[in-house]
């Protein structure tokens, strides 16, 4: 399959371990297996006997049921365990539903900036990819009018990601539901990817809350702290599509490791749990972030964020990619580069790691950096 280069990770994964101040990930500070016993309350010596008992054959293959059940919980009662199918990660979840909808004759709506796989694997599957871009204009909005215009009888799928990634835009109730509207007047399914959702204070609506065709993707890397169980779920209350994406999940993983999928069922048993812990560390490194940009005249945040990340526009004469190459090798901080999301002079940065005070030093490092910048832009206005 002839397929973009996932700038995403070809970016961070080189770089990951260059920079003093690494601002590049999106995820909430990682527990270990012993603070995840301690945080849940789950007793150490049954939770060793019962993975010490475990069969390392193959595992459930469309989920752990217990692992379902908790998955289902996450949601507003709209969702039955049957309508889960548990798989690697929540890349491997998007990849699935990819790969079972999308092909030549149709069409896939994805609104940007967003999560590449969205529009790169249609696209490689033959599919005819309409690209909204928020961040074209001088504000960033979501104009639902623009993405009804860009709808017709070949729209196979709408693609979003709520939160969004990188941005953390996060559509109300009222625009997932007319987003529905859209899809339903023309029976278009709807890619969900609310990796973030739950990093609010109050219940976030799901698309799979509002939508019959909605598919939702998620995994427990980000809100949950434990991206190394690689584990994901797709949601479907669609029963007639779930035979397609078990299919592709067949050719893909056949199923998933028991021990991760024990472990993932613990903690999303103990969700509220997490989300304060989380919400928590978000939220201070958000708001000393907002206040830090305040000082910054030539950033712009591109909004208010619902999730571990905040997407900054810029107005340096200086490419995105060079922006942030020179602000790791002259200052070792690491944040991703615009080009990652199809944007230019524009970064994401992350802020979930869990140490507000390490992030206001690589803020005031980042800060040395756009110093250097002005320096340099009055130089050349002095030359010219």
């Amino acid at each position: 399959m002839d397929i973009a280069r996932f700038e995403l990770e070809f970016w961070l994964n080189p770089l990951d371990d260059k920079a003093e101040y690494n601002f590049g990930s999106s995820c909430c500070k990682p527990v270990t297996v012993g603070e995840m016993l301690e945080l849940t309350g789950t007793d150490r010596e049954e939770f060793f006997r019962e993975v010490e008992g475990m069969s390392l054959h193959y595992g459930y293959f469309d989920g752990m049921p217990r692992l379902k059940r908790a998955i289902a919980a996450l949601y507003d009662g709209s969702v039955a365990p049957e309508m889960v199918i548990s798989v690697h990660g929540g890349t491997g979840a998007n990849s699935i539903v990819c790969q079972a909808l999308c092909g030549p004759g149709m069409n896939v709506v994805c609104v940007l900036p967003s999560y590449q796989q969205h529009y790169s694997i249609p696209a490689a599957l033959g599919s005819e990819v309409r690209v909204y871009n928020c961040g074209e204009g001088e504000e960033y909005r979501v104009d639902l009018k623009k993405i009804r215009a860009m709808v017709d009888g070949g729209t196979k799928m709408i693609c979003l990601t709520n939160p969004g990634n990188p941005t953390g835009y996060c559509f109300t109730r009222e625009e997932l539901e007319e987003i529905a509207a859209t899809a339903r007047e023309v029976g278009a399914y709807v890619l969900c990817d609310e990796i973030y959702r739950g990093l609010s204070g109050e219940y976030m609506p799901s698309m799979c809350d509002i939508y019959e065709k909605a598919i939702v993707t998620s995994s427990t890397s980000k809100v949950f702290s434990s991206a190394g169980t690689r584990v994901g779920w797709i949601v479907t209350r669609d029963l007639s599509v779930k035979e397609a994406i078990m299919n592709c999940r067949s050719y893909n993983s056949i199923c998933e490791g028991p021990i991760n999928e024990l472990i993932a069922a613990i903690i999303l048993e103990h969700k509220d749990v997490f989300y304060e812990r989380n919400r928590k560390i978000v939220g201070e490194a958000r708001a000393a972030l907002n206040e830090w940009l305040k000082g910054q005249p030539h950033l712009r945040l591109a909004c208010d964020s619902a999730g571990p990340t905040s997407y900054i526009y810029y107005d340096y004469d200086v490419p995105a990619q060079k922006f942030a190459e020179d602000l790791l090798a002259k200052k070792s901080v690491l944040v991703c580069q615009g080009g990652c999301f199809q944007q230019e002079k524009s970064f994401r940065i992350g802020y979930g790691f869990g140490d507000v005070e390490y992030f206001k030093a690589g803020l005031a490092r980042l800060g040395e950096y756009l110093k250097e910048l002005d320096g340099e832009e009055r130089r050349r206005e002095r030359t010219r």
